[in-house]
């Protein structure tokens, strides 16, 4: 951190670790010394003059709740993320100003273990798993917003998307239709986060590769708001 200062940056991107607050996700209160950790970084972060950018869960989350649920796959998992986000925004409230729900959430459809904690079973359906567990995911992204609001209003909140130019081979229509194929796939994410609304092409795409999502009715209510 001294070195960092001493470059003359003034903010500072990090992450919490889930386990360090809440070592299996589901304890009743938080662990007071992960807790500690965090606050002594952040006041000497402080110290330097550095305003601090927190994201929440960083390809990371306790490994009891993807043995016990099977991870974002279940709706138990926002109660927990939302339990978890919770404590820290009260926690942090006067030390932390900008956060991040998760990072690079659009990479779920290409790498679901890293990101979702989602590790596939032999024969499941891929597509279905992925887009399960992103759409709990959108819903504890959503509550996350809200609840920081409510905390703090001063907050930032947004969410950390990975993104890279993607070209077609040549100019043959199937290759110009495949590219913006990829690219729907990485932009349907931060298009459901920040427009508040499934695109119609993502139906399609569910039903072409028989993806049944269950969501309750007032989740794209919530979506749509935060």
């Amino acid at each position: 951190i001294a070195l960092f200062a001493e470059m003359g940056w003034n903010v500072y991107r990090t992450s919490i670790a889930w386990t360090r607050i809440y070592p299996t996700g589901e304890e009743e209160t938080p662990n007071e010394a992960g807790l500690q950790f965090y606050d002594a970084m952040f006041d000497e972060l402080i110290a330097k003059n550095m305003k601090i950018m927190i994201t929440i869960s960083h390809y990371e989350m306790p490994y009891h709740l993807v043995e016990k649920y099977g991870s974002w796959r279940s709706r138990h998992l926002i109660d927990c993320f939302e339990r978890y986000c919770k404590v820290l925004f009260e926690r942090y409230k006067g030390k932390v100003k900008y956060w991040l729900t998760f990072n690079e959430i659009n990479n779920m459809r290409r790498n679901p273990w890293y990101v979702g904690g989602i590790l596939l079973q032999p024969g499941e359906n891929k597509m279905q798993a992925i887009y399960q567990a992103s759409h709990n995911m959108f819903v504890a992204n959503a509550k996350a917003v809200k609840l920081c609001h409510e905390i703090n209003p001063e907050a930032k909140i947004g969410v950390m998307c990975s993104l890279s130019n993607i070209y077609p081979y040549n100019c043959d229509p199937v290759a110009v239709f495949e590219t913006q194929d990829v690219r729907r796939r990485a932009l349907f994410f931060p298009d459901v986060m920040l427009r508040g609304y499934y695109p119609t092409y993502i139906y399609r795409l569910w039903k072409e590769n028989d993806v049944h999502v269950n969501m309750e009715e007032s989740d794209l209510d919530l979506i749509q708001r935060y």
